[in-house]
């Protein structure tokens, strides 16, 4: 683990009113060796603790499935770009139906960059679950909708123009080495269904399972990392949450009530937050468009990792089905 050193240390304690602080654990790594988010304990503050990103970045990096280039390289670095400003001029919009950290304080040095964050832990969100049963899912999907619902129509300044982080133009890398020739003739009408959706939003961009965190009785949660957030049709990021938590069978069985769950939060949602947008149209075009951004991500993990185990039947009829659907190129 690398030192904050002493200016970062004192960005911390500035921004937190702290008289006295110490690094109590690294939560995590950043991929590829991209620095660390850690956990600092405070003393003298209005709170007990910050979690703090400490982005580092390597004059080399090593990705363990070899994925490493310059365009991988940029596409990090600007990630990290995307995520400071979302927290500094996006995610006070975030109301308690969509709930993402505090943002405390930025701060760069040379190659260095420091994010301040709420502890959502101490925040009451403690929680990080490996498995889900229902009531989990049920209240993910919620939070999925309000948080589409709160940016619908928005133009992404600043973040990503197109969310997620297999997007097309940012993954030639993957599209080249999918061995799946269909799926690779396609790819790029695929994204065009999605990218001219009439109707577009914010997606988080990487709305697996582990970065949403539970309250205790896992009744409520929050989201983190948002490296990938920028625009987009919201049914990539309920694709990609359905399959990061539900094996094959799950996803096959639980389609029509994770979608009914999903659009019944997100017509509430926009009843509140756009009144005067036509929820039955938002729904009738993101319901079609669903197994069109699961072949989305499909594609890209073909592409990626070909003995992934998110790569099973389920996935497969639905691109199958999509391929069949789309009109043959001009």
């Amino acid at each position: 683990m690398h030192p904050l050193g002493p200016h970062f240390e004192q960005v911390i304690l500035d921004s937190t009113g702290s008289s006295k602080l110490h690094v109590a654990e690294v939560i995590q790594s950043l991929w590829s060796g991209y620095g660390n988010i850690l956990r600092i304990r405070l003393e003298g503050a209005a709170f007990e603790s910050v979690v703090v990103k400490h982005v580092r970045l390597p004059r080399a990096s090593s990705h363990p499935r070899g994925w490493d280039s310059d365009l991988s390289h940029n596409r990090k670095i600007k990630s990290y770009e995307v995520e400071t400003t979302w927290y500094r001029n996006w995610s006070s919009r975030c109301g308690p139906g969509c709930r993402v950290p505090d943002f405390l304080a930025f701060e760069t040095c040379e190659d260095e960059v420091l994010m301040v964050m709420e502890d959502l832990d101490s925040a009451g969100f403690p929680e990080r679950l490996s498995h889900v049963e229902w009531p989990q899912i049920e209240i993910c999907l919620v939070w999925l909708a309000e948080f589409h619902a709160t940016f619908m129509g928005e133009k992404p300044d600043g973040l990503w123009e197109i969310g997620t982080y297999w997007h097309l133009d940012t993954r030639p890398g993957e599209l080249d080495a999918l061995t799946d020739k269909d799926l690779k003739h396609a790819a790029h009408a695929i994204d065009a269904r999605l990218t001219n959706a009439r109707h577009q939003t914010l997606v988080h961009g990487d709305a697996k399972l582990a970065n949403f965190c539970f309250s205790e009785n896992a009744a409520q949660v929050a989201a983190v990392d948002f490296q990938y957030v920028g625009g987009g049709c919201g049914m990539k990021d309920v694709a990609y949450f359905a399959g990061s938590c539900l094996d094959e069978h799950a996803c096959e069985n639980l389609e029509s009530r994770l979608l009914d769950c999903y659009f019944t939060a997100l017509r509430a949602a926009l009843q509140r937050h756009q009144p005067d947008l036509d929820a039955d149209a938002v729904i009738t075009e993101w319901r079609e468009l669903y197994p069109v951004a699961w072949t989305d991500f499909h594609r890209f993990l073909k592409g990626w990792s070909p003995g992934h185990w998110k790569i099973h039947s389920y996935s497969e009829r639905l691109a199958k089905q999509v391929l069949a659907n789309l009109k043959p190129a001009k």
